[in-house]
């Protein structure tokens, strides 16, 4: 059974940086994508940034150059940081996988596992 646990969501000011964790279970971060994803209220949940099992990186334009996306095997979780910090950031946070060394995908749609969410919010 996989289980995705997100933690490190909070209150931070524009211009700031938070660094989002995802931990998972019932797999092992290095033979699946993995991604981030969030939600604004009144918004559709929109692709965040993602990194293949063989390491490549994707990050949506809107966050581009400011977060980056990265895995610890031996902890086996996968981090979001997120840096120079904007109120249009303020969402809820989700990671999320799929299958065993499946492509990465933007798609949301395409992923079958999910956690339960962080809240960002970025005060101007």
């Amino acid at each position: 059974q996989v289980q995705l646990v997100e933690s490190g969501g909070g209150l931070v000011q524009a211009g700031g940086s938070l660094r989002l964790s995802c931990a998972t279970s019932g797999q092992t971060v290095s033979n699946y994508p993995m991604a981030w994803f969030r939600q604004a209220p009144g918004k559709e949940r929109e692709f965040v940034a993602g990194i293949s099992w063989t390491s490549t990186t994707y990050y949506a334009d809107a966050v581009k150059g400011r977060f980056t996306i990265s895995r610890d095997y031996a902890e086996n979780t996968v981090f979001l940081q997120m840096n120079s910090l904007k109120p249009e950031d303020t969402a809820v946070y989700s990671c999320a996988t799929r299958g065993f060394r499946q492509s990465a995908s933007t798609s949301k749609n395409d992923y079958n596992y999910w956690g339960q969410g962080t809240q960002v919010t970025v005060s101007s």
